[in-house]
Order: C-alpha cells, then sequence, then structure tokens
C-alpha cells in the first residue's frame, strides 16, 4: 500500500488551483472541469449531474456494502470576487486525495466508496437536486461522509456532536406598508417606520416567550430598510432576518408566531404587511451509531461540540441514509490561521488536508471497507 505522504504533492496542488478557479453555485465549470480531467488521468469513472457535479463508485471486492464521501464546490462572491472562503477547495482536495489512495491501494479495497463533488453548497443548495435525481437510489448508498474545515478548534481536531448538530434555517422577508404624509401632519398617515419598529421588538419575544427555554432557537433581523427623507412620513418599510432551530416543531413555532404577530399589528394598526419566509436547509442530525465508530477511532483526538446556529445543505442527505457530518479544525495561532469561515482573511495550513484524508482512511479501516492499512500512526 502506499502512504498517504506519496500524494502529498498532488493533493496540495489540487488545492491551489481550486482556490484560483473558486465559482459561485451551479457555475462551477471550470471547478467541475478540473476533477473530470484528474479523475480521468488517474482512471477513475464517473458521471456528470446538474451541469456540474460529479459523483462516480469505486468497487471493492465483495461490494456488500457502499460508503459514499461528499465534498462541496462553490465559492462565496465577495464584492464581485468569488472566493473560497469556506473551505471548499480543501473539501475538494480532500476527496481527491482519498480517490487517489484509494485507487492506488485498490487490491486492499473490499466494499464499495462512492464520490460526490457537489454544487452549490452555499445557495441555492445543490445536495436535494441531486438526492432527486437518483443519486442515492443508483449507487446503493448505505452511509455518506461529509466534513467541513472549521478554524474555531485547534488544527487536526474532529469537532462532532451526535443527534442534532447544524441548524434549520429560513430567510425572513417582511414588508410593511403604512401611508404617506407630512412629517409635520402625522396624524393623516400611517408610520411605517413605528410600526417596523414596535415588529421587530414583539417578534423578539418569540424566542424569549413562545420557546421552551431547553429548545434552542435564533432570531435576527439583520436588515432594514425605510424611508425617503427626514420630514416624510415612511409608506414603506422592508425588513429582512434569518430564523434558526434544531427541532423541527420549534423550528415551525418561530414561523406561526411571526404569521400571527403580523395579522394582529394590521388590525391594530391599520397597515398591511406582507412576510415571506423561504425554508433554506433542514438541520443536521448525525447518526448516533456513526458517532459512536468515530469516538472509538479517534478518542482524545475527538471534541464533541455544543449544536451549532450554522446550517448546510449536507442535512437532505441524511433525511434519506445515515450520515455524519463533522468539523476538521484548523485553528493554528502560531501561524496566523484564526479567521473565521466566510472572512475574506479565512486561510488554513496545507497539512490539514492530510489529516482529512488520514480520517477518512481510518474510518474505512475500522468499518472493514479498506484492509491493510498503513496510516494509523499518521497525527497532524
Amino acid at each position: 500500500m502506499i502512504n498517504i505522504f506519496k500524494i502529498k504533492d498532488n493533493v496540495i496542488n489540487h488545492r491551489k488551483k481550486l482556490r484560483d478557479m473558486a465559482e459561485i453555485g451551479m457555475k462551477e465549470y471550470n471547478t467541475s472541469r478540473y476533477i473530470k480531467e484528474y479523475l480521468k488521468s488517474i482512471d477513475v469513472e464517473y458521471e456528470e449531474f446538474l451541469d456540474t457535479a460529479i459523483v462516480g463508485m469505486i468497487k471493492g471486492k465483495k461490494g456488500d456494502k457502499t460508503i459514499a464521501f461528499r465534498a462541496d464546490m462553490d465559492g462565496l462572491d465577495v464584492g464581485g470576487k468569488v472566493k473560497h472562503l469556506c473551505g471548499h477547495d480543501g473539501h475538494m482536495s480532500i476527496l481527491l486525495g482519498l480517490i487517489e489512495y484509494i485507487k492506488a491501494n485498490i487490491n486492499s479495497l473490499n466494499e464499495n466508496i462512492v464520490f460526490i463533488f457537489q454544487p452549490a453548497e452555499e445557495s441555492p443548495g445543490g445536495a436535494l437536486p441531486l438526492i432527486k435525481e437518483g443519486v442515492l437510489e443508483k449507487y446503493r448508498v448505505d452511509e455518506i461522509y461529509g466534513l467541513h474545515i472549521y478554524p474555531e478548534i485547534d488544527e487536526g481536531i474532529v469537532g462532532v456532536r451526535p443527534k442534532y448538530f447544524l441548524a434549520q434555517t429560513g430567510e425572513i422577508d417582511i414588508e410593511i406598508i403604512g401611508k404617506s404624509g407630512h412629517g409635520a401632519m402625522p396624524q393623516n398617515t400611517i408610520d411605517s417606520i413605528v410600526i417596523a419598529s414596535n415588529f421587530i421588538n414583539s417578534i423578539q419575544t418569540i424566542v424569549s416567550r413562545n420557546i421552551r427555554p431547553l429548545d434552542e432557537a435564533v432570531l435576527t433581523i439583520g436588515k432594514i430598510n425605510g424611508g425617503s427623507r427626514r420630514n416624510i412620513i415612511a409608506q414603506r418599510v422592508n425588513i429582512e432576518g434569518t430564523i434558526r432551530a434544531f427541532k423541527e416543531e420549534v423550528y415551525n413555532k418561530l414561523k406561526n408566531r411571526i404569521l400571527e404577530i403580523s395579522e394582529g399589528f394590521e388590525k391594530s394598526f391599520n397597515c398591511k404587511i406582507n412576510v415571506s419566509i423561504k425554508d433554506d436547509y433542514p438541520a443536521v442530525y448525525n447518526d448516533e451509531r456513526m458517532f459512536e465508530e468515530m469516538k472509538n477511532i479517534l478518542g482524545e483526538e475527538l471534541e464533541v461540540l455544543e449544536p451549532l446556529m450554522i446550517s448546510e445543505d449536507f442535512s437532505y442527505y441524511q433525511k434519506y441514509i445515515p450520515g455524519l457530518f463533522f468539523m476538521l479544525g484548523s485553528k493554528n495561532e502560531e501561524k496566523g490561521f484564526v479567521h473565521g469561515l466566510h472572512n475574506i482573511n479565512f486561510d488554513f495550513d496545507d497539512k490539514v488536508l492530510l489529516r482529512g484524508i488520514y480520517i477518512y482512511i481510518n474510518i474505512l479501516t475500522h468499518k472493514g471497507v479498506l484492509i491493510n492499512n498503513n496510516e494509523e500512526n499518521y497525527n497532524i
């Protein structure tokens, strides 16, 4: 068997090239082309989905079980320039490295491996469209793994938890329509700014007064826009925000209370309130058995995290098959790798890539998918 250090240079080169060609969701054409060309170069077959998605299987000698690994492909648009500020270049490089390792050690592969290079994790979400294309059924996937490079925990440490891990999310858009008029004659108007101020204060009580204290939830208003000048009562105010929760019933309670409060405000203030709530990704819910396996594999190198209010469309796969999503620590204060996800200065050491491959290999070895693993002593 080859050692993962034999593929180190290739993996680092993948990251450099993928980072330089970052593209937004569903338009990862150059990224997709690069991945396909590399898979062809090492004689790995694949299929194309959704214009840019790439899915394939490496068959094992027994082939009784199929384990999938998913990597997201898209970057983030920052001021008109697309960058990989959420580690997706690293996720793809880790998966490419795993594929190369398995291909080079194909005689040690007992069961089947499926790889999924998925577009549009950031937006609009590529997991569900892929599932609807029948990817999981076609390849008869039994369980799936995904990772995310994460600068909030120390380099090389795996952060994960069983059951609820990342939140279900939704986007709120609210339009309050009143009646405009002169600021000196407010009695002849319906002041949408006053209504909006009261409305925001009222919906902020939903989490504190309508949600059980033991059920985590977040309601955040991040943007408000209204009015034209200082002496004109505003006719219209637009409000944007987000709701997040782990349990579906809690999430639905947030939605329903926003709608109920808006109806009350319409009657109280004689205005019109249009509420639109767009459901985003479900909660990431980690399979307990797969978590325990990971815990046994990593021991003290695993940290059980508190639930996080960020979101991930990996959660859609978990609606259909058992799945485990975990964080791969990249924080290194000595080297300055401390900036958070989506921060313009986000970066990480390339050796995190090898750590990710090592973890995947040891998962497969523990499950008996790979035999004769010689990577037991690798530490970052």
